[in-house]
């Protein structure tokens, strides 16, 4: 009998909302790749904080947008069927979510 786990669910987005979050995900991987090459060039301290703080800033933002989808998505759609598991799911969640 084959194991259930997390890494067996899937969210089907459409081409949209996979362009726009890959687009995302591809600025900030510019803004590290700067961050880094700041590193390279001896950059000032003060200008690389300022940059790994939009770093960090652009993570959470597309972690909250990803976050509202699925709690429209996912998690309104799993209620609907009775799947109460996934309050669990979502506490889990809220819990790496703050620390």
């Amino acid at each position: 009998m084959k194991e259930k786990n997390c890494c067996e669910k899937k969210t089907y987005r459409d081409s949209e909302e996979k362009r726009r979050i890959i687009n995302r995900l591809s600025r900030m991987e510019g803004q590290v790749k700067g961050i880094k090459k700041m590193v390279e060039e001896d950059k000032y301290c003060n200008d690389i904080l300022i940059q790994l703080s939009a770093v960090e800033n652009s993570v959470k933002s597309l972690s909250n947008h990803i976050l509202e989808n699925h709690l429209y998505s996912c998690v309104s759609n799993d209620l609907e069927k009775g799947n109460f598991e996934i309050i669990d799911e979502l506490i889990s969640l809220f819990k790496k979510f703050n620390k």
